[in-house]
């Protein structure tokens, strides 16, 4: 039975970290579901860089031009490090006060919600063709600082940076690319904090199978997730991924309201 949670769990962080649905709402909400009580920030650790895989293979050729310094890669990278900047920051100083948020299930039904409208912002202001070359450090920074928020359980980092990224006139695919190469940082220096906690925890009962499946969902429901959503992003329907946030911010509003 623990396999099959934590494959699920795979599944869903690898899907919804590249869906602008939010994976840490929810992980909020299927770890309390799972009544998942060990080995949680180890499970977090591992399925985290999981993800990251993905990443690293469908944006291979960028990655690989980014490593070597490539010289029309150098903007690309100033813009990485300066967005990376304000997101480290918010995650220091409100280090404590999101760690909270993550015990609440109706304020992640509340961020989810959120979330559904800024999509619809998105999905309204995603007519713009200004490359990359064209966004400046400030362009960069509001991108970070919707990164940083992203933080918030309900809140989907994709979504909010992809928007932030097409009001201000960034064509889509540029806007996704951005995005899920700026998630590397983000998702690996937040794996590597987590691994220092997992240490000084311990770990109980560690099952090294479901451990292993685990990952491999995440890296499959990953690299699925980052290629449905450049298809859905050309087409302009981000106004589908809103739908969902409202509806199941809404259930889990309601269900807490009952129980």
């Amino acid at each position: 039975m623990e396999i099959i949670k934590i494959v699920i769990l795979g599944i869903v962080q690898g899907l919804t970290e590249f869906l602008p649905i939010s994976s840490s709402g929810h992980l909020v909400i299927l770890q309390k579901l799972f009544a998942i009580n060990e080995n949680q920030l180890l499970i977090s650790v591992l399925l985290h860089f999981g993800t990251l895989i993905p990443v690293l293979i469908v944006f291979r050729k960028d990655i690989f031009e980014i490593l070597s310094f490539k010289k029309n890669k150098r903007h690309f990278i100033f813009l990485i490090i300066i967005a990376s900047i304000p997101t480290a920051l918010i995650g220091i100083f409100f280090e404590d006060f999101f760690e909270n948020l993550f015990s609440s299930t109706i304020s992640t039904a509340f961020m989810l919600i959120v979330t559904g409208f800024i999509l619809l912002l998105g999905d309204r202001l995603a007519n713009y063709d200004s490359t990359i070359t064209k966004f400046k450090w400030l362009n960069a920074i509001i991108v970070g600082l919707a990164q940083g928020i992203a933080i918030i359980p309900g809140i989907s980092r994709s979504g909010s940076t992809i928007t932030a990224s097409l009001i201000q006139g960034l064509k889509k695919e540029d806007a996704a690319r951005f995005s899920f190469i700026l998630s590397i940082p983000v998702i690996g220096g937040a794996g590597l904090l987590e691994v220092s906690d997992a240490i000084n925890i311990g770990v109980n009962n560690f099952n090294i199978t479901a451990m292993i499946l685990g990952v491999l969902s995440a890296i499959i429901s990953g690299y699925i997730a980052i290629k449905y959503f450049i298809y859905i992003l050309k087409k302009q329907k981000l106004i589908y991924f809103s739908y969902y946030c409202w509806i199941l911010g809404t259930i889990i509003l309601i269900y807490e309201g009952l129980y």
